[in-house]
Formats: structure tokens, sequence, C-alpha cells
């Protein structure tokens, strides 16, 4: 397989987390990062050895050396590199949430379809061992049929209106940096819901704190969510079936191990986790020349998009009175 040359664009804590993962990765290494300021590139690229550092965004998805581009920044600041760099016929992994808006979502999904150019969210949950494991448990009936997902993501911030978790501006607040993990996870499992109902509060700066979401699905299906800032919580998730279920344990999204109970009888596991399976199998569907991925493909990204901004609208409602 061909090594795949990465270029990172932005320079804040995922580009050095991700640039570690790398190292994981024989068939992926990154060879620039990009940031708005030079001196922020070039201070990350010194210190995680990287050989080229750019001072804008365009300078890094144009760089002829680059094969494809791992986005990292903000969530406002998503829509436009991703664009530029499909413009530039450059692969891209997005950081999640995809984009801040349900609108820029499908902005860059037709036009990284428009141009036959990959593009994938960066929802390593789904490429971990573990959820890899729990997929084909379920795939083979081991716990019956799947009929619900139980679970949260919550994790206790200080408020503080000058971090980015709590400013608006830059994408803030529990359900874009949260939710999304919770709600991918339900709708990887049980599919798009027929029915979101959801409640919550937010912060003074009106980016929301916390939230409770119920999924429901036509043939009687559920998904009980729940995320936030204000309060300490597990972070597992249970898959309920018919003859077992599935404890996915704390904290879920990085996915260390599970608990396989088939009826009364556990079966405790525990996996490796990481970063690089999802780089991984970026390196493989390009090898194949697709253009989306089959596990996290563009149609699941666009329909999480679409019940975060669902959510959003119903928990500033309710926090409004």
């Amino acid at each position: 397989m061909t090594t795949v040359r990465w270029g990172i664009a932005g320079p804040g804590r995922m580009a050095a987390v991700m640039t570690e993962a790398f190292a994981e990765v024989p068939q992926g290494e990154v060879v620039a990062v990009g940031s708005r300021s030079l001196d922020r590139a070039q201070a990350i690229a010194a210190e995680h050895g990287i050989p080229r550092a750019h001072g804008s965004y365009d300078a890094l998805v144009t760089d002829p050396e680059i094969d494809a581009i791992y986005v990292a920044t903000p969530h406002p600041q998503h829509t436009e590199i991703a664009l530029a760099a499909i413009a530039a016929g450059k692969p891209i992994l997005v950081e999640k949430a995809f984009t801040a808006t349900l609108a820029d979502t499908e902005r860059v999904v037709e036009s990284a379809r428009a141009a036959g150019v990959f593009a994938m969210e960066a929802m390593w949950t789904r490429f971990n061992p573990a959820i890899a494991h729990a997929r084909r448990i379920i795939a083979d009936g081991e716990i019956g049929a799947l009929r619900g997902v139980q679970g949260d993501l919550t994790a206790f911030r200080p408020f503080d209106p000058d971090d980015r978790l709590f400013d608006p501006a830059l994408g803030g607040g529990a359900v874009l940096d949260l939710g999304v993990y919770v709600l991918s996870f339900a709708q990887h499992f049980l599919g798009t819901p027929d029915v979101v109902h959801a409640v919550g509060g937010s912060f003074p700066t009106g980016v929301e704190g916390k939230f409770g979401v119920l999924l429901g699905y036509r043939d009687g299906r559920s998904a009980t969510l729940s995320g936030g800032f204000t309060a300490y919580g597990p972070g597992r998730m249970m898959l309920l079936g018919t003859q077992g279920w599935i404890d996915v344990h704390s904290r879920f999204h990085r996915s260390p191990s599970l608990t396989v109970w088939r009826g009364k009888t556990p079966e405790h596991l525990t996996f490796p986790g990481g970063y690089q399976y999802e780089i991984a199998h970026v390196g493989e569907c390009l090898a194949a020349g697709r253009t989306e991925s089959p596990v996290m493909p563009l149609d699941d990204t666009i329909a999480v998009q679409r019940l975060m901004a669902d959510v959003l609208g119903q928990v500033r409602a309710y926090a409004a009175g």
C-alpha cells in the first residue's frame, strides 16, 4: 500500500494527538502542518518533527507534497478548509462535528461527491476494535435483535466565557462537542430515528451546557442519551438485545472494554484503542479507490448533523422557557 502523506490543518490539541497516532500507521505520515499563524504552525512542527509548516490553510491544501488533509480546527472553520482541500483534489478527514451547521455539512458533502474526492468525518469511535467487535456480535445475532441504546457522555467543565467550549462563535456547547458522540453511536447501531425529543439547559453565553435526548423508531426501538459539561458521569453505552446486551465501558468513545451478556452469562473483553485505526481505514479506502467510507459514510454524517440541529433547536427553546 502506498504511504499517504498527510497535512494537518490546525495547530491545537487534536493536531498534537493525531501526530502521535500517525506513528502507529505504517502507511501514513504527517509531512506538513498549517495554521493562520506561521509561528504556531512552526512551533507544532518543531515539537513533533513535522517537516514543513504553512502560515495559511490555502498554502497547506495546495502543497503538492501533501496527499490528504486532516482538518482539526474549531468546528466553524471546517467548512472553508474542507472545500478548499476538495477543490485542490485532496482527500479529507474532518474532525467531528463535521461542521457547525447542517447546511455547511451538506455543502461539503455535495462538493466532495461532485468532485469524486474522498471525505470522511473523524468519528474514531466507530473504528476502535471494541466497537468493531460489538458490530460483529450484533450482526451474528449473539444478543438477539437489537432493541435499544442507552448511555451518556458527561464531562464536567467549569464555566469560562473565554474558553472555546463556551463560545458560540467557535462552535461551543455540549451538543457539538459531546452530543455528536452519543448521537452518532445510536445512529450507527439503530439507524436514523423517526422521532427526536430533547431538553437541556444553557450557559450565560447562550451555548447549551447539558442535554437529554430520546430517539424513537416506528418499530418500537429507542435510544435514551444524555451529556453535558455540568456534572461528572460514567460515559458508558449499553446495546440492548432480545437475548442479551453489551456494556461498552467508560469512556465509551475510547472503547477500552466490553462486557457481553448472553442471557445471564457475562464475558469480559478488553481492547486496544486509539486514533490510528481511523487513519489506517482512510488509507485503505484511498488504496481501494473509494470516495466514501463504508463504516462512516457521508449519509451518516448528514443524518447525525441533522439530529444535532434538531436537538440544538429543542434544547435552546426549552432553556428559553
